[in-house]
């Protein structure tokens, strides 16, 4: 299946997060969840364990709101067993009912399988193994493309080359500041992958600065690493752009990535993305940056 993502995919692991069915601040987040059907981006990311499945939930109730304009809009992904941790052919088959169940749909045009640390790569793809059940997914047609959304790179090499991958989904390993994904992402765009390329903000430092005590990674960053990002931080401050917006283009004027995934909870964040997506960034500018990762 071709997928044809929009630059920018909208990622909603927050969404819905500490709400309750019928609550105030459930209506809230799905009148957030409608602004971001009408968006311009093509896809909304969620994934069957994000905010404990109040995100799947959410998503399900603007969809129904919203009508056809959110037919084929939700890429979700199969997590394992919250109880017992099992991620086989069965869970990744349970997994999916439980999101559509959610979503309110029977076809996705995108399953990911999701953060598969409680099995080996080899588990993964034996008999009755996890690839197993994502295969006859798309094979009986209610899901066009199957994908792998991990972490470690190497691991998700092991899975890209299996050929039996759609779509590849990296996250904080693609940024200003890492560029460490470049293999995978390599060798998933040669195979014709969707390359989606995830946290462009490293889980908020490029998005809030060096002053700002964010993490990198969902960890504390280095002193060595502060470092650059202040570099950047003045080369940004030069030609009159926020660093924010670098770390965005980095990733959306990149060969390699079809679609950059931004983490967008409400409705403001949503328009500050969109402000920060037009932002022109000189062309000298990449040259720099590059000088300063260098540099160390």
């Amino acid at each position: 299946m071709t997928l044809n993502p929009s630059p920018i995919t909208l990622g909603t692991s927050g969404l819905g997060r500490d709400s309750l069915p019928g609550s105030s601040e459930e209506a809230d987040a799905v009148a957030d969840a409608i602004a971001l059907f009408e968006s311009s981006h093509t896809f909304l990311d969620t994934s069957n364990n994000y905010s404990g499945g109040r995100s799947e939930a959410v998503i399900g109730l603007a969809r129904a709101r919203v009508g056809d304009r959110a037919t084929d809009r939700v890429i979700t992904k199969v997590d394992e067993d919250p109880v017992t941790h099992a991620f086989g052919r069965d869970r990744v088959l349970r997994s999916f009912e439980e999101s559509c169940a959610r979503l309110g749909v029977d076809t996705l045009p995108l399953l990911h399988f999701h953060d598969p640390y409680s099995v080996t790569f080899a588990e993964a793809a034996s008999s009755g193994g996890a690839i197993e059940g994502l295969l006859e997914l798309r094979a009986a047609g209610v899901v066009g493309a199957i994908g792998i959304a991990t972490y470690p790179v190497d691991e998700m090499i092991e899975y890209v080359e299996t050929g039996a991958f759609d779509a590849v989904l990296s996250h904080n390993r693609y940024t200003l500041v890492d560029r460490s994904a470049t293999e995978l992402f390599t060798k998933a765009h040669d195979r014709g992958m969707t390359v989606f390329n995830a946290a462009p903000f490293g889980s908020g430092l490029l998005a809030k600065g060096s002053a700002s005590s964010s993490t990198y990674a969902y960890r504390e960053p280095s002193a060595e690493l502060l470092a650059r990002v202040v570099r950047m931080e003045e080369i940004c401050r030069a030609h009159d752009v926020p660093l924010a917006a670098v770390a965005l283009h980095f990733s959306l004027r990149s060969p390699l990535v079809d679609s950059t995934v931004v983490g967008i909870r409400t409705a403001a964040r949503l328009r500050a993305l969109d402000e920060l997506a037009a932002t022109v960034i000189p062309d000298e500018l990449w040259a720099l940056i590059d000088d300063a990762n260098a540099s160390e």
